[in-house]
């Protein structure tokens, strides 16, 4: 897509890297982790979009999956235009930390790009973590691009730690998302794909203040469907 021109020839893009942390232990078998892979192959044309609304930005995808340990699904990052998705199985346990502390070697200085944009971090896991969680979250925070990064995390069933959650955010004003259905974890992997992603990729958009911060103001996310209990995709 053309940047468009100016004095002294085009304006570069900035990369900016997205990346998804799913879990993928035995807890999400069946239709969580369907609905998962479903909801994920329907953000991409959205992030695409988004993406292509700003000339500023080149976006980049990645993908991390934990159970026992954790590993890369998309190692290598992936421009939007030609990311796609294999679908995802699930069994384990939950090695949340282990998937904190591949992201944290990821994002160190010396392997990101100059000039890029606050990465976009989405965590999604309906357990709670079984390994060392606050350690992996160190390694994480103790990146600059890791502390930068705009970090969002959903809830998939009433089963879901939201503390850790709560800590991988690290901003008290932005509070995990709850997904108590499939319909409702569509609507929220779709808005956490595409509306952090919008701001993160317009750094005009900011105050000073939060520029000097790397601050990333984030719109309020949208509210669970309150589908009643009958619905039979509740879990």
């Amino acid at each position: 897509m053309s940047t468009g021109n100016r004095p002294g020839g085009e304006l570069a893009k900035r990369p900016l890297q997205f990346v998804w942390l799913v879990d993928c232990s035995g807890s999400m078998q069946g239709k969580k982790i369907e609905q998962v892979n479903f909801a994920i192959r329907e953000c991409i044309k959205p992030m695409r979009d988004v993406a292509d609304e700003n000339p500023n930005a080149q976006v980049f995808v990645r993908a991390i999956t934990f159970a026992d340990g954790a590993q890369w699904h998309v190692s290598q990052p992936t421009d939007v235009h030609d990311f796609q998705w294999t679908d995802l199985s699930a069994d384990g346990v939950t090695d949340m930390g282990h998937a904190l502390c591949e992201l944290a070697k990821a994002l160190d200085v010396k392997n990101m790009p100059d000039r890029g944009l606050p990465p976009v971090l989405v965590l999604l896991t309906d357990g709670q973590p079984t390994d060392d969680f606050n350690s992996g979250l160190k390694a994480l925070m103790d990146q600059p691009w890791g502390k930068k990064a705009v970090r969002i995390a959903i809830a998939i069933g009433d089963d879901a730690d939201l503390e850790p959650l709560q800590k991988f955010i690290g901003n008290a004003e932005v509070k995990p998302l709850l997904a108590a259905n499939a319909y409702d974890l569509v609507r929220m992997i779709k808005w956490a794909s595409t509306v952090p992603l919008k701001a993160a990729s317009n750094p005009a958009s900011r105050t000073k203040d939060q520029a000097d911060t790397g601050h990333v103001p984030i719109p309020a996310p949208p509210p669970q469907s309150n589908l009643p209990a009958s619905a039979d995709d509740s879990w």
